[in-house]
């Protein structure tokens, strides 16, 4: 059975995730359609690559995962067909094949201009279902388009370090309204080396000095730091709306300060 997942703005209330949808299915009957997300902030590549990125390494092997966000494609740039991890990626040439991180894809082509001429205003539909079915019988990405190298790369926000601070950002808010950042597990322990610290949330007022295992730990209501399960450091409030009341949002400020030896 062939795996296609979908991401898109699109919401739920329209006929675009069922037109498509419907498209797949014909070109596809035997495909197994999931979806990972239709809420994507409109136009939003980075939100969508965050959950694209976050979810792919969980799919088997030669999924192929259509992206359809900011689909219509900008004057001089065209729509891709990607093969990283051994995963199929579709998307326009915005930069959201470097937002996925991790390696850079092993096979990047463009989509060839006789197929990409026909995609107007809904290239997911015309353009990224046709392709999605050809993978899905196993034609070779060599022959579905043109083989490119100087796609727009865009790259992950990074956290940086100056002596014993880590300065991060908020890149991503879930639906508890839970800020996660971009500062990694394996960061935190390399700067930090067994170190007591202080991590403070954009401001000195709000600050935590411990490490959750579980978010279950901390009293309802109070403010706590936890690794999730992507290996990122989040900041919540048990019960509550952390970005909300702390007024997070994307790019908001994390700094983690490491006691000075």
């Amino acid at each position: 059975m062939h795996i296609i997942t979908l991401t898109s703005d699109w919401s739920e209330n329209d006929y675009y995730v069922a037109s498509l949808k419907g498209k797949l299915l014909s070109a596809c009957p035997e495909a197994q359609i999931i979806d990972i997300n239709h809420r994507i902030k409109a136009f939003n590549i980075s939100q969508a690559a965050f959950v694209v990125r976050n979810s792919y390494p969980h799919f088997q092997e030669n999924t192929v995962h259509i992206i359809a966000v900011c689909t219509e494609p900008e004057t001089g740039e065209g729509l891709l067909a990607a093969r990283k991890d051994n995963h199929y990626f579709l998307c326009a040439d915005n930069g959201i094949l470097g937002l996925l991180g991790g390696n850079e894809p092993e096979e990047v082509v463009a989509i060839k201009g006789d197929q990409a001429e026909d995609s107007k205003t809904f290239p997911a539909l015309t353009v990224f279902a046709r392709i999605a079915g050809e993978l899905s019988k196993g034609t070779p990405l060599s022959k579905l388009g043109s083989p490119v190298t100087n796609y727009c790369m865009q790259t992950p926000l990074r956290a940086t370090i100056e002596n014993h601070k880590i300065t991060g950002s908020v890149i991503y808010i879930d639906s508890y309204q839970n800020a996660i950042t971009n500062i990694s597990r394996e960061l935190f322990d390399r700067i930090g080396n067994g170190r007591a610290f202080e991590i403070y949330v954009q401001s000195k007022h709000d600050m935590v000095n411990r490490i959750n295992n579980r978010y279950n730990e901390t009293e309802p209501g109070d403010l706590l730091a936890i690794f999730n399960s992507s290996g990122l450091l989040e900041i919540a409030i048990r019960n509550g709306n952390a970005a909300g009341l702390l007024k997070l949002t994307t790019n908001s400020t994390i700094r983690v300060e490491f006691e000075e030896t």
